[in-house]
């Protein structure tokens, strides 16, 4: 999946914010600063992220279910959900 688009990035920084996961010590530009980079990096290495996954799972799971899967292990990890 290539990097979010600009508007796509605005979105998903504004839902973020509506979150209110506590308050934070940077602004508003500092967290979309930080959004942009982290969709930069997964960009940069979604084949390192891919390689990771064992067989048959890396061949059979969807870029998708990958996705969802990472979301959820950092997610649980740390204790956001």
């Amino acid at each position: 999946m290539a990097v979010m688009t600009d508007p796509q990035r605005l979105i998903a920084w504004a839902k973020f914010m509506r979150r209110r996961l506590g308050d934070w010590n940077v602004t508003k530009t500092d967290l979309r600063a930080a959004l942009d980079a982290l969709d930069d990096w997964f960009d940069t290495n979604a084949s390192t992220v891919n390689n990771i996954f064992p067989e048959p799972f890396k061949s059979n799971a969807t870029t998708a279910q990958k996705a969802a899967l990472l979301a959820y292990v950092l997610l649980e990890r740390y204790e956001v959900i």
